[in-house]
């Protein structure tokens, strides 16, 4: 996954642990805007998320930001 998309996921996670806590899940299109303006960034993410490591639809944040530090 290119390191823009990286950068994205980890502010997004950040971000929503700090207004809702630990506990947040989300999914990958918590990433883009609700119109599919970067269809190629979206299926690398879903990619990555479905196929690459089979998460489930919602996905504790922290999980989803620690996966990402850790480069997996």
């Amino acid at each position: 996954m290119r390191q823009s998309l990286r950068d994205k996921i980890i502010q997004v996670c950040d971000a929503k642990i700090a207004a809702k806590g630990e506990g947040v899940g989300l999914s990958f299109y918590a990433f883009f805007a609700n119109k599919n303006d970067d269809p190629v960034r979206l299926m690398e993410a879903a990619t990555w998320w479905i196929e690459t490591h089979g998460l489930d639809h919602f996905v504790k944040a922290v999980t989803i930001r620690q996966m990402v530090r850790d480069g997996k």
